[in-house]
């Protein structure tokens, strides 16, 4: 029986305390689905445990779409694991890394670099940040500069790309919402017209060249560029990361996957008419799974034919990287299951009900940039922060005639943002280690760059929620600009009063 009181909020509320108090997602979600089930069936445990796995975790596994998605995820884990372990990606950077004399041509290098390894945010520290290391300790830039643009070009980049992991993962989450929903947006549709209105995600990949061409260091950042340029070590850490490199590792190892991929994904789907025409979600799901596939045989074949690797060790990396993908199928099949319970309990129609009862519409994508925001820096996880959120925010959006894909943009937005601002998310720890930068260096010197971007991106889904205009994001960019001008302004006027003051007191 379908309730409608704010007792329908409880396995909600579950999932979040569990997930803010051991900083994991999965006991979170774990336990609040539970709770759901003791609420709509028995308090019997073990019973309730019982009912739980026949009758809400199998049936997402049975669902053929749920199915389809899992299926991709598990050959792109495969694929991204071939692609850090085969020595393309160094390979690759070493042949222009040499051509790079200047402090702005190395950071806008490492942004390039950051940028192509798009497949991968964990790609980018492991490949990125270990090639470039030497390189800024030669121009006499600091490793949290270089930890910064790493952290700056991972997770922004891949959430703003459909047919890798991260858009396979949001999708489905969109899509088990439109469909409880009864309606026929498509989930490939949904995530392309919330890109606009990832605010946060194009603020942090424009703010590396802005800074590195026009000089806009402020905070603690500009302090640790001067101390790397006279020579100070501050900020370098024991812990790190060493990529995998091989002597006989080919750059085609990057490009010639890549094209393997894009060809087959052509021919799938172009005779269908892609992408002027929409193709069916499993027909894509399936092409792209066939695309990884024969990337990743290319790359082993690669690495066979050049002896960076045995056929078998290339199918070993493989296969375990298709294991990597384990934690990440078990979260979505727990998300899905607790919008299935928060939908029998009538969660999502209490939302709607109380939101309609004097919330403005227009300030749902900003509340929703908040919530996100603090549930993603205390888990560390953006990705969870996505499974809690998008059950919460799509029935609102659509109960209260709230802009969707601006909704959609604020809760990938806020994940982003607190992703960046904790010092405990996967990626910031990568990033630091990566870079073989501290951690806490990269926390301290990241954070005003981050909240300046945050802040640009709540006024901007403040204007986005009342006009719902898919230029807004220039606005944003625009305000960056202007904001950094400013900021490094004050900088150079506090640094110039700092060595006047030296001047003085030495005379």
């Amino acid at each position: 029986m379908v309730q409608t009181d704010a007792s329908s909020l409880i396995p909600i509320l579950v999932t979040l305390t569990l997930s803010l108090i051991t900083r994991n997602v999965v006991i979170g979600l774990f336990t609040g689905v539970l709770s759901g089930v003791f609420m709509l069936t028995t308090i019997n445990p073990i019973a309730a445990f019982g009912i739980m796995v026949s009758d809400y975790l199998v049936p997402q596994l049975t669902n053929s779409y749920n199915a389809g998605v899992i299926v991709l995820l598990i050959f792109i884990g495969g694929f991204v694991a071939l692609m850090e372990k085969s020595g393309g990606g160094h390979a690759f950077a070493s042949k222009v890394t040499h051509k790079i004399n200047t402090s702005s041509r190395g950071q806008i290098s490492a942004w390039l670099g950051g940028i192509g390894i798009f497949f991968s945010d964990l790609g980018t520290p492991l490949i990125v940040g270990p090639i470039f290391r030497p390189l800024f300790d030669k121009l006499k830039l600091s490793r949290q500069k270089l930890a910064f643009i790493i952290d700056s070009t991972s997770s922004p980049v891949a959430i703003l790309i459909p047919f890798i992991g991260w858009g396979v993962y949001i999708m489905s989450l969109m899509q088990k919402e439109f469909s409880a929903l009864g309606s026929d947006i498509s989930d490939w549709d949904a995530f392309i017209r919330a890109i606009p209105y990832q605010f946060y995600a194009i603020l942090a990949i424009t703010m590396v060249p802005l800074v590195a061409l026009k000089k806009l260091d402020f905070g603690p950042m500009a302090q640790a560029e001067i101390d790397a340029q006279q020579g100070k070590s501050c900020g370098h850490s024991n812990a790190e990361l060493i990529s995998f490199t091989h002597q006989n590792a080919q750059a085609s190892f990057v490009w010639m996957p890549l094209l393997v991929m894009a060809f087959i994904l052509i021919l799938m789907l172009a005779p269908l008419g892609f992408p002027f025409e929409k193709v069916s979600g499993s027909i894509f799901r399936a092409a792209l799974s066939s695309a990884y596939f024969f990337a990743a045989i290319t790359l082993i074949l690669l690495m066979a034919r050049y002896k960076v690797r045995k056929l078998n060790d290339g199918i070993n990396v493989y296969l375990k990287g298709m294991g990597n993908m384990v934690q990440v199928a078990i979260i979505l099949i727990l998300a899905w299951t607790l919008s299935t319970v928060g939908k029998q309990l009538g969660a999502a129609d209490y939302i709607a009900q109380q939101a309609q009862a004097g919330f403005p519409y227009w300030l749902v994508p900003a509340v929703a940039f908040l919530l996100s925001a603090i549930i993603s820096f205390a888990t560390g996880s953006s990705w969870g922060t996505f499974a809690i959120m998008m059950p919460l925010v799509i029935p609102t959006a659509f109960a209260i005639d709230a802009p969707l894909y601006v909704c959609i943009g604020a809760v990938l937005s806020g994940g982003l943002f607190g992703d960046h601002c904790s010092p405990i998310s996967e990626t910031t720890i990568l990033s630091s280690t990566g870079s073989g930068c501290d951690q806490f260096e990269h926390f301290r010197t990241q954070l005003p760059y981050a909240v300046l971007n945050g802040a640009i991106a709540l006024i901007s889904f403040v204007f986005a929620g009342l006009y719902q205009h898919n230029i807004i994001f220039l606005f944003a960019l625009l305000l960056q600009v202007i904001v950094l001008i400013l900021l490094s302004q004050k900088q150079k006027e506090h640094e110039h009063e700092h060595e006047l003051r030296i001047t003085t007191l030495t005379k």
